[in-house]
């Protein structure tokens, strides 16, 4: 038995979906109000918890023999990317028949960056589930595919692309389906068994060169709306005057914009060596989505 938590998430509901399709045996984690039909009907077992209550957590995790954490925090790093992850791991532990535990942190998660609240929760679990004894593998992308459709969505609607701070600093976006496949195939890959592994698309693209995708995609030409960085400063100061939570939140979006990540070409051909994958292109998933 698979357990899966975020199993409504961009990246857990492929999860599933994938594990569904091989006839694997898995226990979806959802929220009471989340949008979990799909699973069920897919033959996902459903457990409706909340990953704040530690019983719930515990109650998850008897009976499985995987656990795979893809959720995120919204704006609640400390209970949801740490305290939920550290309980996942100490109850993994407990049941004593864990022997799998697959993590989905962040690239860039052990350079530092004291601003961001999710790279500084992730980085701490990760060394929490390296220390724990449990067979582990350990994710880092560098972002996700599936993140831009509501972008290309709104550029065929309107031909506008946002982007904050520099244009030429790089990324290499990975297909969301890529990564799914990958966090599935950890558990049995010997290659990637007690690995950190950075993930990305088999691209390094400047931040600028998305909205040319789009455009090709569409066939129109993009209008760039390119504001400085400094803008976010000042919407992080306003914010902490009245909602503390939120600018913390701000944090790790500033450090999204300011920094590179991207993966080297020997990380990208490690990766396709060790799960025996051909990387897909950040269009070639875009195409594939958007029915162009």
């Amino acid at each position: 038995m698979y357990l899966v938590t975020g199993s409504t998430g961009g990246i857990g509901r492929r999860v599933v979906r994938l594990l569904c399709e091989r006839e694997r045996r898995v226990r979806a984690f959802v929220r009471l109000t989340s949008r979990y039909g799909e699973l069920e009907h897919r033959g996902a077992n459903i457990f409706i918890g909340d990953l704040r209550q530690e019983k719930d957590i515990q109650k998850a995790c008897q009976g499985v023999q995987y656990i795979i954490s893809t959720h995120g925090s919204g704006n609640d790093s400390l209970s949801l990317d740490y305290r939920a992850n550290i309980e996942l791991i100490d109850s993994a532990k407990a049941t004593g028949v864990v022997q799998h535990f697959v993590f989905i942190s962040v690239l860039g998660a052990d350079r530092g960056y004291e601003d961001a609240p999710v790279f500084k929760a992730k980085r701490a679990v990760e060394q929490y589930l390296k220390a724990s004894g449990l067979n582990y593998t350990i994710l880092r992308p560098s972002g996700l595919a599936s993140n831009l459709l509501p972008l290309a969505e709104r550029f065929r609607d309107t031909g506008l692309y946002l982007l904050v701070g520099d244009p030429k600093n790089r990324t290499s976006i990975v297909s969301t389906d890529d990564l799914a496949r990958m966090v599935v195939d950890s558990v049995t890959v010997e290659a990637a068994r007690d690995q950190i592994l950075p993930v990305g698309g088999p691209e390094i693209l400047l931040r600028e060169d998305i909205p040319r995708i789009f455009g090709r995609i569409f066939s129109q030409e993009p209008v760039v709306i390119n504001p400085p960085l400094f803008m976010i400063d000042g919407l992080r100061s306003a914010l902490g005057l009245f909602n503390p939570q939120e600018q913390k939140a701000l944090g790790t979006f500033r450090t999204l914009l300011a920094n590179e990540f991207f993966c080297t070409n020997e990380e990208i051909t490690n990766l396709e060596r060790i799960f025996n994958l051909k990387l897909e292109t950040l269009e070639n998933f875009l195409q594939r989505y958007l029915a162009v």
